[in-house]
């Protein structure tokens, strides 16, 4: 079921770019609705003993942290400045391959091919995700230009 929405979600977006059918309610719920389906799947995963949980905790702690950093820079006029980049689409590849693969593990084959290379992906995930991560904070805390009204003073609040 997840690789089959994974794939719809993918063909979805596709098809939207492509035909110039995207939309701003689009554009906010692809990404809430793709950040909910692995939390979830994480979530089942470290109940069958299948992913660590500090994994699981720093997949999702990030996609929160990243949401509310986005919502707090598109507030201040500045999300072209945390705009999706190329590293968090290869994070996100590798969770959308991984997750079905610890999905298809046999309790009795956790040294499988599959296991391996689903515990590899996840891995890679989970690293991408804290590299990500930085990387959007150093964007989102970027000093600007003294005059740009959006300037933060230290409390982080505006102008």
């Amino acid at each position: 079921m997840f690789a089959a929405a994974a794939v719809t979600d993918w063909l979805d977006g596709y098809l939207a770019r492509r035909l110039n059918q995207t939309s701003a309610f689009g554009a906010f719920l692809d990404p809430v609705a793709d950040k909910l389906m692995v939390a979830a799947a994480l979530i089942v995963l470290v109940e069958l003993g299948r992913v660590d949980a500090v994994i699981a905790v720093v997949i999702i702690g990030r996609e929160i942290a990243v949401s509310a950093m986005r919502e707090w820079m598109a507030k201040i006029g500045q999300s072209k400045s945390v705009a999706v980049n190329f590293l968090g689409k290869i994070k996100t590849i590798s969770q959308m391959i991984a997750v079905p693969l610890f999905a298809l593990q046999r309790a009795e084959s956790a040294c499988s091919v599959r296991s391996a290379s689903a515990t590899w992906l996840i891995y890679l995930a989970a690293i991408l995700t804290l590299v990500s991560m930085f990387h959007y904070l150093k964007l989102a805390l970027a000093p600007r230009a003294p005059g740009d009204r959006r300037q933060l003073d230290r409390r982080g609040s505006g102008p």
